[in-house]
């Protein structure tokens, strides 16, 4: 009886970012590999069936002894969501690869110039599985949170717009998640703040003590009522996933629904939130 073949030894792939949000993937690959492809497939629900635009394939090229090169340009459309990396060599067979060396050092020191309209980002990341995915993000216009204050029974937020102008009248939203509860007496579910502005550059301040208990997703409305509604969120840099990396402690404020412990979180995908519980009088 022939023994079973033993499974072949995983792809593993070193990526590289680029100052204008590309990557390099470098493709560890001996013997004959015939035309290979990098291939990169979204993730998408099973109810939303097979979509062409849901798949990117880019040519792995010879670039040095048992190595094959593919480069994401920032100009290739990734559109927004979580993409995991395979290789086909020869056989015609996709096999999904891991991550290797990863040098991200450039993203983390990227400013765009926001003059397309949006900005693209794009991280390389290993699953908990331990395999290569690239998380995507496509946003016009966009509105990065810098810095985040806590003070006294409130958060100051810092940011700065791209791919859109602030305007006099600018303001920010907090949104109470919706099927969460908060929103408070009235029911709205939504509370602005006047916005400081300058340029490109802005920063506002949420009092704790006007927020129930619930999570407040933060938008910023860089025309104030009549213009665009942007979602506040932390992209730039080398991290693609802020939750367990960025934490905050929480204030205990007193509200009129009663004291609570509220503090900023990073959503997984990377928006800015808040957290409001309840704590015993």
């Amino acid at each position: 009886m022939t023994p079973p073949a033993a499974p072949a030894a995983p792809l593993r792939a070193d990526c590289i970012g680029d100052s204008a949000g590309g990557l390099t993937f470098d493709v560890a690959a001996r013997g004959k590999t015939g035309a290979a492809l990098l291939v990169l497939r979204r993730r998408v629900p099973e109810a939303a069936g097979a979509d062409p635009a849901d798949t990117v394939s880019l040519p792995l090229a010879p670039a040095a002894e048992g190595r094959l090169r593919a480069a994401l340009p920032s100009s290739v459309s990734l559109p927004e969501g979580r993409w995991d990396a395979y290789a086909r060599l020869s056989d015609g067979r996709p096999r999904r690869l891991v991550p290797g060396v990863t040098d991200l050092r450039s993203l983390a020191e990227r400013t765009p110039s926001g003059l397309l309209g949006h900005v693209a980002v794009r991280i390389p990341y290993a699953t908990r599985q331990g395999n290569l995915t690239v998380r995507s993000w496509l946003r016009a216009p966009h509105a990065e949170a810098v810095d985040l204050r806590l003070a006294s029974g409130g958060l100051t937020v810092r940011g700065r717009v791209y791919g859109t102008q602030l305007v006099p009248g600018a303001d920010a939203e907090l949104r109470a998640r919706p099927g969460d509860g908060a929103g408070g007496a009235d029911g709205s579910g939504v509370r602005r703040v006047d916005v400081a502005a300058e340029r490109t550059e802005f920063a506002f301040t949420v009092p704790y003590d006007g927020l129930a208990p619930g999570l407040w997703d933060l938008w910023l409305r860089p025309a104030g009522g009549s213009g665009p509604v942007v979602r506040l969120a932390r992209l730039l840099d080398d991290i693609a996933d802020k939750n367990p990396v960025f934490t905050f402690p929480r204030a205990r404020v007193r509200t009129p629904h009663g004291p609570v412990a509220a503090g900023p979180y990073y959503t997984r995908d990377n928006d800015l939130s808040l957290a409001v519980a309840p704590l015993e009088a």
